[in-house]
């Protein structure tokens, strides 16, 4: 039964990345990669003065390495496996003989991220509906894959938002950490609200998910940017609605699947 149940999460994982990645094509990866023109304008102004103490990075050297960082989530690297929203699509590599991963192409690197990502994500999800005792059923996937949405993206993101190439961040370390904390406290205080009926419990869960924004996100000192304000807020909707999609369509499929394959055998 475990093992069936985990072999659907994949299946289920599978198909959401699949159709993650066709999201990403629509909507997320033109604003990534309009940003990136922005961002390229940065070593034209700073090209002149050779070398100035204490100035800005020159965009020219990191842009590669840190617009696929900053155009996702704040836990860099490791998001990069765990997003929805990878940078995969960023221009890395694009240029060069090999590709950007292994020889493919970026929509080949795209979809085979969101594959793995889809499937961890399934498998998150099964282990936690085994865990606690709560299977996932067609009735209550769309259910699970908002919390899911929530814990991981939309909560986090009140303090960190999705941020495009050319954006100004916080030091990665603290935006990892606190990331990492606002999502173990968003899925414990949701468990709590939704899935417990003592109204302690729910105080506790209410107090568990507002506790790492009353404590506060790690900010950057220098906001300056030439990414347009309006063209971040638009990305920060995008990818939150993206992601929204890729969850419920996780939920549903999983429950679909858990009711049709898994329960009927």
């Amino acid at each position: 039964m475990i093992v069936r149940t985990l072999l659907a999460a994949i299946v289920a994982g599978l198909i959401a990345g699949v159709f993650m990645t066709g999201a990403q094509e629509l909507r997320v990866t033109p604003l990534i990669l309009h940003a990136e023109e922005f961002e390229g304008e940065a070593p034209a102004a700073t090209e002149q003065p050779a070398a100035q103490p204490g100035a800005a990075q020159p965009a020219a050297e990191n842009h590669d390495q840190h617009s696929s960082l900053k155009a996702v989530s704040p836990f860099g690297a490791f998001l990069d496996a765990l997003s929805p929203i990878t940078p995969a699509y960023a221009h890395e590599g694009e240029h060069e003989e090999g590709g950007i991963m292994f020889g493919m192409s970026r929509f080949s690197g795209t979809l085979m991220a969101n594959l793995v990502t889809g499937s961890g994500f399934g498998l998150l999800l099964a282990g936690v509906s085994l865990v606690i005792g709560y299977p996932i059923t067609l009735r209550n996937g769309a259910l699970w894959g908002a919390c899911g949405w929530l814990a991981v993206h939309m909560l986090p993101a009140i303090g960190l938002p999705p941020e495009l190439p050319g954006f100004p961040a916080a030091e990665l370390g603290d935006r990892q950490t606190w990331w990492l904390v606002t999502v173990a406290l968003s899925a414990v205080g949701l468990y709590l609200v939704v899935l417990r009926e003592e109204i302690v419990s729910k105080v506790a869960g209410l107090v568990a998910i507002a506790a790492p924004h009353v404590y506060g996100a790690p900010q950057p000192l220098d906001i300056t940017s030439n990414v347009p304000a309006v063209l971040g807020a638009e990305f920060a909707v995008a990818a939150l609605a993206t992601t929204l999609a890729f969850w419920i369509v996780l939920g549903v499929v999983s429950g679909f699947i858990n009711e049709r394959f898994v329960k009927a055998q």
